[in-house]
């Protein structure tokens, strides 16, 4: 198993130990994250998420009122730029001396590849590769994202990647930010994400960014959180680690739920759209068969239909995030089951209870995906 730690990182991170006066304005690109550093700063402080509900980490064009709040964060909580490549750019941009934790690289965190499609291996693929140089991950050189383009060879007709539900943008008022009078950037972004600007074909064996799908990481990075916060803020130093224990009982229990809830799933088949459930299937001993796509934003061709097709034997169930479309599952299965699993939690509560609440509403989906009517 590839880990990788923060080593210097982690010192640059926190701004050379120097403590913030006030409790740290804190910035998180997506909700999982916000969920989890949420629970750490319960009862201290709260903190902003830029990309909102239903809309896509990988191409997002920042509005006057989220660029303000990323200018002037103290901390930026991200997954990694493998999976909001724009957000390295826009703080190298807006905010360049901000502080940042970067989770994908914490220390302990399980890094796995995609699998190659359309039909997978045994086993899963932990990613072997330097972080530093797996695809756009290194944010300080602004023209790796066409390096990605590269990849697109026609196939892809959209950018619309890991269950981000793009065509959802609309909804992009349900973020944490209040400025929303200005409708004509809103329609500016609306129109961004129709183009295709980047493609984010899921190469085999490329860091595959969902690493927040597996409860094990979701408890590391809790504990990075509550360090780094208690560093910048050591006058609520001993609140931020208890709130990140009791974050890590509360993602236990909830892990015990999920592996109960999924019990009947390793009995029974089931095909993804696209390879976005990997730590999440490691995690609690699961195993999709294969891929309908190679990323949301590909259309199966028919050769790969076929293949699924024959290869499909007791595979009686389709996952599928909130945007695909469900043609898939009857393409692919004839009366197959077609599960809806959404890996951001875009209808869920946000706050502290956030990330049990996301991986027990993936459990209970993946039950009953494999229920028998």
């Amino acid at each position: 198993m590839k880990r990788f730690g923060l080593g210097a990182f982690v010192s640059a991170m926190v701004s050379g130990g120097v403590a913030w006066a006030e409790v740290p304005r804190v910035v998180t690109d997506i909700l999982p994250v916000h969920g989890l550093v949420s629970r750490v700063m319960e009862g201290v402080g709260e903190a902003d998420v830029l990309v909102p509900a239903g809309a896509s980490p990988h191409e997002m064009q920042l509005r006057p009122s989220q660029a303000g709040v990323l200018e002037s964060a103290d901390l930026l909580v991200w997954v990694s730029p493998v999976l909001t490549p724009w957000l390295g750019e826009a703080m190298e941009r807006l905010a360049p001396e901000t502080a940042r934790i970067e989770l994908l690289r914490a220390e302990g965190t399980r890094v796995l590849g995609f699998r190659a499609g359309p039909v997978f291996e045994a086993e899963h693929s932990e990613h072997e590769g330097d972080l530093d140089h797996a695809g756009h991950e290194d944010h300080d050189d602004h023209d790796d994202h066409g390096d990605h383009e590269e990849h697109a060879e026609g196939e892809h007709e959209d950018h619309d990647d890991h269950g981000d539900h793009d065509e959802h943008a609309e909804h992009d008022d349900h973020g944490d930010h209040d400025d929303h009078d200005d409708q004509d950037d809103h329609d500016d972004h609306a129109e961004h994400e129709g183009e295709d600007h980047h493609d984010h074909h899921h190469a085999p064996g490329s860091v595959d960014p969902h690493a927040w799908l597996d409860p094990q990481n979701a408890a590391i990075w809790l504990d990075v959180i509550a360090e780094e916060l208690a560093k910048a803020d050591p006058e609520n130093a001993a609140q931020y680690r208890a709130n990140a224990e009791a974050g890590k009982a509360e993602i236990a229990a909830a892990s015990a739920v999920v592996a109960q809830q999924v019990e009947a799933v390793g009995q029974a088949g089931f095909f993804v759209a696209h390879d976005a459930y990997a730590y999440f299937e490691a995690a609690f001993g699961l195993h999709a068969r294969g891929a309908v796509s190679d990323s949301d934003a590909a259309r199966p061709g028919p050769a790969r239909i076929q293949t699924l097709a024959e290869a499909s034997g007791d595979v009686s169930c389709l996952w599928v995030e909130p945007q695909t479309n469900t043609d898939l599952g009857e393409q692919v299965l004839g009366e197959g089951k077609v599960q809806v699993m959404d890996p951001l939690g875009a209808e869920l509560p946000r706050g502290a209870g956030f990330y049990p609440a996301l991986i027990t509403a993936l459990g209970e989906g993946a039950g009953a995906c494999a229920a028998t009517e």
